[in-house]
């Protein structure tokens, strides 16, 4: 039987359980969530990006959750220095052109600042002179800082980024660090 693990990784900590950084180093991992032997991150979170993680301990269905090739959907919670204009949610829809290609095409809503939302250590800074706005952004890629340098092409440098669902799981109200059992098929 596939298992799956759904975890809300918090910020700055790696998305995986050993660090293999610089020697000494005491960055943390998910072994400081997850003490079930046998799971691995299907995918990656950056570690100054928090949300949603799945683990299974089955490599095919890891593989089915990851790779690019199933097109499986990825929703974030997206908060962006500056004011969105339609010219750049378009341009962010139709698929723009990074240093590694185009991207496809995202879905794209600006939306209210979420509710019941958690604070984040540490907190994002704010600039008194600068608005922010947030954006829910589906993409069915993964590239490196894909949904960051998105924003960025389109003048809209990302200061926080929450994955909220990945196909049929969401993270709903599972808190940061705290992880859930999860069926095979995302309810």
């Amino acid at each position: 039987m596939n298992r799956v693990i759904l975890l809300n990784k918090p910020f700055g900590v790696l998305s995986q359980f050993t660090d293999k950084g610089t020697e000494g180093s005491k960055r943390p991992t998910l072994s400081a969530y997850i003490n079930e032997p046998g799971f691995y991150p299907a995918g990656r979170l950056d570690r100054d990006s928090e949300g949603l993680m799945v683990l299974t301990d089955n490599g095919t269905l890891q593989a089915r959750i990851a790779h690019p090739k199933y097109k499986r959907p990825k929703t974030y919670l997206v908060q962006v220095e500056g004011t969105p204009d339609a010219a750049g949610l378009d341009a962010l829809r139709k698929g723009v052109i990074l240093k590694d290609g185009k991207t496809a095409p995202a879905e794209i809503t600006q939306i209210d600042t979420p509710e019941g939302l958690w604070q984040r250590d540490p907190p994002v800074r704010f600039r008194k002179t600068v608005p922010d706005a947030w954006l829910r952004i589906t993409i069915r890629e993964g590239r490196n800082r894909q949904v960051r340098r998105m924003t960025a092409h389109v003048g809209l440098p990302t200061l926080r980024l929450i994955r909220w669902q990945i196909g049929d799981w969401a993270l709903n109200d599972l808190q940061p660090g705290a992880w859930r059992w999860a069926s095979e098929t995302g309810a």
